[in-house]
């Protein structure tokens, strides 16, 4: 895991992580501010306390990996939500507002994870843009960086934190047999898969087409070729 954050520092430093798609004539913050206006909230805002209830899950043995899967994705999803919040803050596009609020549900169910196992709180005293994780933090400082050079840069970095995501959970999902956190893992599976799609429709809208990083190019044409999923993953 350390490993696939690290070099997700490295490729964002040395390459591109999308191509362009033919010429455009006009300039790419105007485009993608044309797109981000018509972008209305079709993110499935899920509700997790609804989706998750833990209460009707037995409280299982927890392993060393299951602690640590719990303590790496309760910061990685607060890592999600601080970086679109600024970006936000930089560029007051929709789709960073509506996604950090699904974010926000996302490091709240992992809390619960983390209350119901009796686990401290990697974040319990968090403030934006600082981590434990110091590969997140470097992570998040990457991210920042990139995203701040463009509105285009910007939803890059969207697509590739919800690239990292999906493949962290996947992977995740291997090393994990309680009930109640295959319940979550998949539950924030599905809402990464759709912030994915919400990401990648406004670089095509602009032109510019995401190439994933993490998950295999299969995966990524299958999740921005359906849908948003609606309702709940039960496991």
């Amino acid at each position: 895991m350390k490993n696939l954050i690290k070099n997700l520092v490295v490729v964002i430093s040395l390459s591109p992580a999308v191509f362009l798609l033919g010429s455009c004539n006009k300039n790419e913050d105007t485009v993608v501010t044309e797109a981000s206006a018509t972008e209305k909230s079709t993110l499935e805002e899920e509700s997790l306390t609804f989706c998750c209830n833990l209460d009707s899950l037995p409280l299982e043995t927890l392993s060393q990996a299951e602690t640590d899967a719990l303590l790496l994705m309760r910061e990685e999803e607060l890592l999600a939500r601080d970086v679109y919040t600024r970006l936000y803050t930089v560029y007051s596009m929709p789709v960073f507002n509506n996604i950090s609020k699904s974010e926000q549900q996302h490091t709240d169910v992992i809390l619960r994870l983390l209350n119901r196992y009796n686990l401290a709180d990697p974040a319990a005293n968090h403030q934006p843009g600082i981590f434990v994780n110091q590969d997140l933090q470097a992570l998040y400082t990457s991210l920042v960086a990139q995203g701040e050079i463009s509105r285009i840069e910007a939803l890059k970095v969207g697509a590739t934190i919800e690239d990292l995501d999906i493949r962290d959970l996947m992977d995740l999902v291997e090393e994990v047999d309680n009930q109640d956190i295959l319940m979550v893992f998949a539950n924030l599976t599905k809402g990464s898969r759709n912030h994915l799609r919400s990401f990648s429709k406004l670089l095509l809208r602009s032109g510019v087409t995401y190439v994933p990083q993490f998950i295999s190019p299969e995966l990524y044409q299958w999740i921005i070729t359906t849908p948003h999923e609606r309702g709940c993953v039960n496991g």
